[in-house]
C-alpha cells in the first residue's frame, strides 16, 4: 500500500516539527521527509536521530517536489516564511502550519501559499529542540484547524486526513476564536508563570522561597521551563486577544481579594474551582472516549507503579491513563483513568484488596 502522501518538508525542525515528522515516519505516512531549518545543528541532529530522510540548510527546488508542507518554525516566522516559500511551491501542493497563533497567519499565508489551512496541535512541553521530538506527543491531541472561505476544499481534505493519521482529533474553528481561547488557556498561564517567577526573584527572600517551593508551586509554573524567545514571540503575536484576557483575570483577583473578607464565599469559589479543576479530563478528551479516574496513594518507594500495574494486569484490568499526581518523601499518588466505570470499580477492588489506599 503506498502511503498517503509523497515527498513531505518539514519547516523548522524542534518539538513539533520533529514529532510531526516523526509520526509521519513512523506511520508510513510519507515516501520522503524532507527538513529545512536555519540551524546547521538542528538539521544534524534530525538526520543523525532519524527524524528526516533529507535536510536543508537552504530553500530551493525541492520545495517544488513536495506533495505537502508543514511550516514548523517559530510564530514570529511564519509569515516571512510562506513568502519565501510561495515561488518554490507546487500550485496542486498542500500546506498547514503548527503555529499557536492563527490570526494574522493564516490570513498572510492563504493568500500566499497554495491549498493552505492553518493548524494547532494542542501538544508541547517545556522541553524544546528536535532532540525531544517523539510521535506520541501527537496521539489523542485535539489539533485545531481553522479554515476560512478562501480554504479550499482540498486542503480541508487533505490536512484533516494528515491529522487523523498521525492520531490527533481535528477540531475547526475559525482563526479568531483560536486565538481568543489560546489566550485564556495557554498564553496566559505562561505569563502567570513567568509573573509568579519573578515574584519569588524579586524577593530580599528568595533563596528561602526557592528552598520552600513544593510541588504545587514548580507545576503552575512548569511552562516558564521551556524556550523563552519561542513563547515570547508566542504572546506578542496574540497580544491582542492576551490583553484582553489578563483585564479578565484582573477582575477575577479582585473579586477573590474581596472574598478574604467572606469566608463562605471564598468556600463556594474554591469548591466551584474545584469542580471545574476535576472536569478537565473529561472536558479535555471531550472528543474521545471517556475516561473513568482513580486516584491511589502510593508509598514512596522504588516499583509501587510497576506493583500496581501488575496488580492490575494480572487482574485482566487494562489501565488507559497514567498521571503522577504528587511526590512527597513519605508518599505520592498517581491517576489512572479506565475506559468504563466497571474496569475502575474492579481495579478499585483490586488494589484495596492489596493493601493501597484509595482517597
Amino acid at each position: 500500500m503506498r502511503p498517503l502522501f509523497g515527498k513531505v518538508g518539514i519547516f523548522g525542525v524542534g518539538l513539533l516539527g520533529g514529532s510531526v515528522a516523526l509520526g509521519l515516519k513512523e506511520r508510513f505516512l510519507a515516501e520522503e521527509v524532507h527538513a529545512y531549518d536555519q540551524d546547521p545543528e538542528a538539521l544534524e541532529k534530525a538526520l543523525f536521530l532519524g527524524v528526516a530522510d533529507r535536510v536543508h540548510p537552504t530553500l530551493g527546488p525541492w520545495v517544488g517536489e513536495l506533495q505537502l508542507g508543514i511550516l514548523a518554525a517559530p510564530v514570529g516566522a511564519l509569515v516571512e516564511l510562506g513568502k519565501a516559500l510561495a515561488p518554490l511551491a507546487n500550485p496542486e501542493s498542500l500546506w498547514t502550519d503548527v503555529g499557536s497563533v492563527k490570526g494574522r497567519v493564516v490570513a498572510a499565508l492563504e493568500a500566499t501559499l497554495p491549498h493552505f489551512l492553518g493548524g494547532h496541535p494542542m501538544a508541547g512541553s517545556e522541553r524544546a529542540g528536535v532532540e525531544n521530538a517523539h510521535a506520541g506527543l501527537l496521539q489523542n491531541a485535539i489539533w485545531v484547524l481553522t479554515p476560512t472561505e478562501r480554504t479550499s476544499p482540498k486542503a480541508q481534505e487533505g490536512i484533516r486526513r494528515l491529522v487523523e493519521a498521525l492520531g490527533g482529533y481535528p477540531l475547526e474553528i475559525s482563526p479568531g476564536l483560536h486565538d481568543q481561547l489560546v489566550a485564556r488557556i495557554s498564553h496566559l498561564p505562561y505569563l502567570l508563570a513567568v509573573a509568579l517567577n519573578r515574584l519569588v526573584a524579586r524577593s530580599p527572600h528568595r533563596d528561602l522561597l526557592m528552598f520552600l517551593a513544593a510541588g504545587g508551586f514548580r507545576d503552575l509554573t512548569r511552562v516558564a521551563s521551556g524556550s523563552p524567545r519561542m513563547s515570547r514571540d508566542m504572546v506578542v503575536e496574540n497580544k491582542e486577544a492576551l490583553k484582553e484576557a489578563i483585564e479578565e483575570l484582573r477582575a477575577v483577583l479582585l473579586e477573590l481579594e474581596d472574598l478574604l473578607e467572606e469566608p463562605e464565599a471564598l468556600l463556594q469559589a474554591a469548591e466551584a474551582a474545584k469542580r471545574t479543576r476535576d472536569s478537565l479530563p473529561i472536558v479535555r478528551r471531550s472528543l474521545l472516549p471517556e475516561m473513568h479516574d482513580l486516584v491511589v496513594q502510593v508509598p514512596d518507594r522504588p516499583g509501587e507503579i510497576a506493583r500496581i500495574a501488575t496488580a492490575l494486569g494480572e487482574a485482566g484490568v487494562n489501565i488507559k491513563d497514567i498521571e503522577v499526581l504528587t511526590i512527597r518523601e513519605e508518599a505520592g499518588a498517581i491517576r489512572l483513568g479506565f475506559a468504563s466505570r466497571e474496569e475502575r470499580e474492579r481495579a478499585r477492588e483490586v488494589l484495596a484488596q492489596a493493601g493501597y489506599r484509595l482517597p
